[in-house]
């Protein structure tokens, strides 16, 4: 008798060149200028690429993408970047500096309402603008100087800024096709659909199944298309980590997203060399709604926060996660105060103080989870029971609904993460802003934005980084956010996928990865 061995799905796929990845829930929507999420960034990096690429092997190298060079002056606050002339949209239309201002354009109009606007707050003029404040565009510090050459004036010295225009808020969006669905400023109309997507990365939109997987294929009018090894991309829209892990351990996923706490340990004895345990720039905090009433206190908050013992989540919820007391993680040089710690009897005096004492009379707020919080929300549920005798409920949304929730503050509490852009500080500090479209706490603070803005003035780093520290400090005894833990980047990664290299920033480009065959087979 012959044994028969089962083909995996993943050794199928890999011999088609096509990559399979397990990409958290259903993406909110694919318009780089109106989304804020990790799980649409990886789909929108494999379709669009900003003036500067990003690198296989290192956060901080700063591969030429849609520009092939770059200059500045003296203090960093002229950049010029010259557009190669072979870039293209995935239609053949030519990839243009007046794309770059449109976008820009598009991104800060207050009527856009683009909740990442403040990414673009560094160019001159540019939040002015975008609050209503003034209105000509044209005293925006972006301009084509031709259709090869984008001229951009920064309101202070921006160093990082190459490294700023790796996010896809600084990408070009076609303005030839989003005019043809409607105004410049119109939301989530048809251009974004898979039939009318057009983009100028390494690979185009193929196909979009709602709450299954969004199917990308290689653009064969991408400027370096020769060297893109990959033929296509499918994205799953998996939002629990024990269900993608199941998934790939059964050959049906290249890559996951997510390994759960409770088969941590077994996978690092059952599959060692495909288990990665990495570092990643990333904090999972609270939210809190300040304007509801008890949670526009900082006792309450402070003591919610106390109340929360991380050593104990990171072993039954985070497992491989630190505990965080802060919303930056150390970053270089850059290294803030000790927020807080877990301190039951203290938080129990900050609730009397504030008129609770023991949890009496204490508000019913909603916990509102998604996905892959929700064993935390129930953790921290019971903590707080615990802990300061007070009740809170859970209220279970999918991931689209809850961000939209979020941004309308339409929630009490809601645990989420922030995976930082880049490697500064003001990646995990400028949101906190008042007005900013990822704050959505109703919490703002003057002396904390003086502190940010006198930062941005400063020419000794040492002195920049000082103020950040205080901003920091100061936003952690107001406490409009509880930080849970410091991420680390817990995933599955199939052998057969090469040039996939450890990155703080986790932005592996797909134009670098390839597929090759391992023969791994399992058994029926």
């Amino acid at each position: 008798m012959v044994c028969c061995q089962k083909e995996t799905q993943t050794a199928r796929y890999t011999k088609q060149k096509t990559l399979l990845v397990a990409n958290g829930g259903e993406p909110k929507a694919l318009d780089p200028q109106l989304v804020t999420g990790v799980i649409e960034s990886r789909i929108i990096t494999a379709l669009m690429e900003g003036l500067v690429a990003d690198d296989a092997k290192s956060d901080t190298a700063m591969p030429p993408g849609a520009a092939e060079s770059w200059s500045h002056n003296e203090n960093f606050t002229e950049w010029t970047f010259l557009l190669r002339k072979n870039g293209v949209w995935s239609d053949g239309k030519p990839l243009t500096a007046h794309d770059f201002v449109f976008a820009y354009h598009r991104m800060l109009h207050p009527d856009t309402a683009a909740p990442y606007a403040s990414m673009l707050h560094f160019l001159k003029n540019a939040q002015a603008f975008n609050e209503g404040k003034m209105s000509e565009f044209s005293e925006v510090g972006v301009k084509a100087v031709d259709d090869h050459t984008l001229h951009l004036t920064m309101r202070e010295p921006v160093p990082f800024l190459p490294d700023l225009t790796r996010h896809y808020t600084w990408f070009a969006v076609p303005k030839h096709t989003i005019l043809r669905f409607g105004k410049m400023t119109d939301r989530h109309t048809k251009w974004t659909e898979p039939e009318n997507f057009v983009s100028n990365g390494g690979f185009t939109l193929k196909s979009w199944q709602m709450n299954s997987h969004i199917d990308v294929v290689k653009n064969p009018n991408y400027w370096n298309a020769a060297n893109v090894k990959l033929q296509g991309i499918r994205f799953f829209a998996i939002d629990n980590p024990a269900t993608e892990t199941r998934a790939y351990l059964a050959g049906q996923l290249h890559i996951t997203q997510r390994v759960p706490a409770e088969m941590l340990q077994k996978l690092g004895q059952t599959h060692p060399k495909e288990l990665r345990i990495e570092p990643y720039v990333g904090t999972q905090f609270i939210r809190f709604n300040t304007q509801r009433k008890g949670l526009d206190d900082a006792r309450v908050r402070r003591a919610l926060a106390m109340a929360i013992d991380r050593e104990a989540l990171c072993k039954s919820v985070y497992e491989g996660y630190t505990p965080a007391d802060t919303m930056s993680p150390d970053l270089g040089n850059y290294k803030p105060e000790t927020g807080f710690t877990f301190d039951p009897q203290q938080a129990q005096k900050l609730l009397a103080a504030a008129g609770f004492p023991e949890g009496k009379n204490f508000p019913r707020y909603k916990i509102l989870t998604s996905g892959k919080v929700a064993l935390a929300a129930q953790a921290i549920q019971a903590q707080w029971q615990k802990n300061l005798g007070v009740r809170v409920d859970i209220q279970s949304m999918d991931y689209a609904s809850s961000i939209q929730a979020m941004q309308k503050l339409d929630y009490d509490i809601m645990p989420l993460g922030w995976i930082g852009d880049y490697l500064d500080p003001t990646t995990f500090l400028l949101m906190w802003k008042k007005g900013d479209g990822n704050n959505c706490t109703g919490w703002s603070n003057e002396k904390f934005e003086a502190l940010l803005t006198q930062a941005a003035q400063r020419t000794s780093e040492a002195e920049r980084l000082a103020d950040f520290v205080q901003a920091e400090k100061l936003f952690m005894e107001e406490m409009p956010i509880a930080p849970l833990v410091w991420v680390s980047s817990l995933y599955m990664l199939d052998p057969s996928v090469k040039n996939w290299h450890p990155l703080m920033l986790n932005n592996h480009p797909w134009t670098s990865i390839d597929l090759e065959a391992e023969n791994k087979e399992v058994k029926p």
